[in-house]
């Protein structure tokens, strides 16, 4: 006879295992629901890193491209620098301008302005090269250079040069003027400025008030030559004169071999005093009022004016600053690089 006690008991345990049954196997469930979301969201990850990747390859390759289109034209823009304006085929007034400061790194070089006046008398259609002058001055030794090249290129092709001038022709632009072989001004223009300087400041005076020393360290007693924190000294003075003087003279020398018994010369006419255009005529600076236009048709007799002037193009100066960046880039990534020791 079986005890109910022990009959009850192996009922319960019995609809016990019976409850976890279902239990277990919604577990399990769950857990094949949970790898199934993370596969899926693996696959969704590598799918979106490879659509990275191809973006970002797109974007190097697009860059590439790019770049390499912008190099060409650089070169292409560099070395086509455009024919003149106008038909050189046909007898024209050839013209050069020199504007702004005459200065190695400037339009107004006499890199570009020789090349200009080289390719002028070169044309064959050119009756005459005016050189159109409006400029404060800068470099002798640019603008002796630019002379020297005209006087060569009058004597090579016999052409006449005729020199006008517009607001200004002072200092190293009148040491250009000087070798053509007429200049026509305005009547109000500024021509003159013989002279040569050389400026600087001195703070050795306050540099004592302010108690400050300066420590310069040379090898050769004059090597600080102009330094502004250093006292000048006579000698000093009187060689950095004598140079002055020296290259004045050859200014002089310039303008009495190009202007001739033209000039009237008065005590100030070399003193770097400047004059009105009219005053310019009146001295022999200049030889008559006039224009471009006028000179192209009342003394070349021919009014077609082609533009020789050689300028620096939107590429070239994309260029230069491209290089001038780039050059900054490496000299600060040097900076960076830790020194040996």
């Amino acid at each position: 006879m079986t005890d109910p006690h022990i009959a009850e008991q192996a009922a319960t345990e019995s609809d016990s295992r019976t409850a976890s049954a279902p239990s277990q196997t919604t577990a399990a469930a769950v857990q094949a629901d949970a790898e199934a979301a993370n596969q899926g969201v693996l696959a969704r990850l590598a799918f979106a890193t490879l659509d990275e990747q191809r973006t970002a390859r797109r974007w190097r390759n697009g860059l590439r491209v790019s770049w390499l289109i912008f190099l060409v034209f650089l070169v292409w823009a560099v070395m086509y620098r455009g024919a003149p304006s106008g038909d050189k085929r046909t007898v024209h007034t050839a013209v050069v301008e020199i504007k702004g400061e005459i200065a190695s790194d400037a339009d107004a070089s006499a890199d570009n302005v020789n090349a200009s006046l080289r390719a002028a008398f070169e044309d064959a259609g050119t009756l005459a090269v005016v050189v159109l002058i409006n400029s404060p001055g800068g470099s002798p030794v640019q603008a002796g250079i630019i002379n020297d090249e005209i006087v060569r290129l009058k004597a090579k092709h016999k052409k006449p040069v005729y020199a006008v001038v517009e607001e200004s022709c002072a200092s190293a632009a009148y040491y250009i003027a000087a070798a053509a072989d007429r200049i026509f001004v305005d009547k109000a223009s500024v021509v003159g400025s013989i002279g040569v300087l050389m400026d600087g400041f001195g703070f050795t005076g306050l540099m004592e008030k302010l108690g400050v020393e300066r420590r310069l360290m040379t090898a050769g007693e004059n090597k600080g030559f102009l330094d502004p924190f250093s006292p000048q000294t006579e000698k000093q003075r009187v060689h950095a004169q004598a140079m002055l003087d020296q290259i004045h003279k050859q200014f002089i020398d310039t303008v009495r071999a190009g202007r001739g018994k033209r000039l009237k010369e008065i005590p100030e006419l070399f003193s770097g005093l400047f004059w009105t255009g009219q005053q310019a005529i009146d001295l022999g600076l200049a030889d008559q009022l006039g224009s471009l236009d006028f000179v192209a048709r009342e003394i070349v007799k021919a009014e077609d004016l082609v533009d020789y002037t050689r300028r620096e193009n939107v590429a070239e100066r994309l260029a230069k600053r491209f290089g001038a960046s780039v050059g900054e880039g490496m000299v600060r990534a040097m900076k960076t690089v830790p020194m040996l020791r």
